[in-house]
């Protein structure tokens, strides 16, 4: 198939293709990914709409019309047992120089991931999302990261290969996994952990409206009180 994911109508033979060949469609993994890095003062409108394009609206469109059809069977009285598994990055979930286009991108397909499950459950679809770091075409494509991924010449545990991160999606489509929702998994090597999200702190409530001239100091606190995010990708 080369239906472009940008498009919604070439989207949408994308999913009847895959039904018409298969009988039936329970999995939507959604991968498909390109670069266009650029500092942000440096980067053109088709580099942020290019990005925002693939990325963002690619998991829009073929999702979009795999939920229809699992909202027709649903409504139909058929039991759904369906998956949406997208594709974030640790550039979304803490920034990354260079790449404020795809980072926003993939913050969205984060948040975008929070929502499906939120609203998808009761039709049997469960969403959940992977950040994988890995070496693939993208990665090596950067000539530090190509030297800091290459696979090891002693037959030792070749941590960045791609297939490392397989074993979670297979497990995110299993019948296992069918009370999960709404996470946003990160795989790394031999490790897979849990990106928490945003969160809000206690907070300082007044009880009345804050004056400019007294709100300084309640920010100086909450700021030294606050845990410290990860930091930016190459900061």
């Amino acid at each position: 198939n080369t239906s472009d994911i940008t498009n919604y109508e070439d989207s949408a033979q994308a999913v009847k293709q895959a039904i018409d060949a298969f009988g039936d469609l329970h999995i939507v993994l959604n991968n498909a990914g390109v670069n266009r890095d650029r500092m942000f003062a440096s980067m053109t409108e088709a580099e942020w709409d290019t990005i925002m394009a693939v990325h963002l609206k690619g998991h829009f469109c073929i999702t979009s019309h795999a939920v229809h059809y699992w909202r027709d069977q649903s409504k139909a009285g058929k039991a759904v047992n369906a998956r949406i598994i997208n594709t974030t990055s640790g550039a979304g979930l803490q920034g990354s120089i260079g790449q404020s286009n795809y980072a926003a991108a993939k913050a969205g397909i984060a948040a975008l991931t929070l929502n499906q499950a939120a609203e998808l459950g009761r039709y049997g679809i469960t969403a959940n999302s992977v950040a994988p770091a890995a070496r693939t075409g993208m990665t090596t494509a950067v000539e530090t990261m190509a030297t800091r991924m290459a696979k090891p010449k002693d037959g030792s545990f070749d941590y960045w290969a791609p297939e490392n991160v397989s074993s979670l999606l297979a497990w995110l489509a299993a019948e296992e996994s069918k009370d999960v929702t709404g996470k946003v998994f990160e795989s790394e090597g031999g490790k897979i952990s849990i990106c928490d999200g945003w969160r809000s702190t206690k907070g300082i409530d007044k009880g009345d409206r804050w004056l400019p001239s007294e709100i300084g100091g309640a920010m100086q606190q909450l700021i030294e009180e606050a845990v410290p995010a990860q930091k930016v990708w190459g900061s």
